[in-house]
């Protein structure tokens, strides 16, 4: 069975983790049965839902940034969980079927039936998560005495019908920001860093960023980022391949890392 979640180390004095949350397919079978759409259906849901290839995005990055930064890659599909949902009332996302058990599509139709219980998927996936990358974001902060988060996303040309504002602009790069969390400093250096890629822009389509809830809010030795991608910008739409957009946008994320690690 494929492994839920995979920390890969990087340079011992980097504070930078490049996180990676949305960019697998794999569901396991006793999850699988739970879904209600057939296989072409949710063959469909994957190419629009999945973050393809921003992996690879990450991959490119850390091997041409240093020092090196490491990775947490979600190695299942977010439709098992999503990591980044709150697990509660909290979550906004609750409203349109999107909290961290999906009961919708991104066209809003049935994915899992409204009366289920989400708690076997909160214990058995997402608890076990989010623990490991707060173990990953204290192995930075005693390591190098600062942590910084980095989210690699991408997001369609055109919006779905899930999205909550989705009316607002679509640029190349989207920079998701948090006041706590992130400094200007960051936000900076990341608008320098992927100027080369496009428009960049500031919490539209998607806002906020990703932060282990032990730390949201708490510590400011802990700064974060979320990166969303227009996937027209290095693949073919929906899920199809990767172009030579990607290489740009490793390239670009290595200078952005590099830029935060000094």
């Amino acid at each position: 069975m494929t492994a839920a979640y995979e920390l890969l180390p990087g340079a011992d004095g980097s504070p930078v983790i490049l996180h990676v949350p949305h960019s697998a397919r794999e569901i396991p079978a006793a999850v699988r049965a739970g879904i209600v759409l057939d296989d072409t259906a949710l063959a469909r849901e994957l190419d629009h839902i999945t973050d393809a290839h921003t992996a690879e995005i990450a991959e490119v990055a850390a091997g041409s940034a240093g020092p090196a930064p490491w990775r947490f890659v979600n190695r299942l599909s977010r439709l098992v969980v999503d990591p980044e949902r709150f697990p509660d009332e909290r979550e906004e996302m609750l409203s349109v079927g999107m909290g961290a058990v999906y009961t919708r599509t991104t066209h809003r139709e049935v994915l899992r039936p409204g009366d289920g219980d989400p708690e076997p998927l909160i214990e058995r996936y997402f608890r076990p998560y989010a623990q490991a990358m707060a173990e990953a974001v204290a192995g930075r902060l005693a390591a190098t005495g600062r942590a910084v988060v980095v989210d690699v996303h991408s997001y369609p040309s055109a919006a779905l019908p899930y999205e909550l504002h989705g009316e607002g602009p679509r640029p190349q790069v989207c920079l998701g920001t948090d006041p706590f969390h992130t400094p200007p400093e960051l936000l900076e250096a990341a608008r320098e860093a992927f100027a080369a890629c496009g428009e960049t822009g500031l919490d539209s389509p998607f806002g906020g960023t990703y932060v282990p809830l032990e730390f949201y809010g708490k510590d400011a030795r802990v700064s974060a980022l979320m990166v969303e991608i227009r996937r027209d910008t290095y693949m073919t739409e929906p899920g199809g391949p990767p172009g030579p957009g990607l290489g740009r946008l490793g390239a670009a994320l290595a200078r952005l890392v590099d830029a935060v690690s000094g």
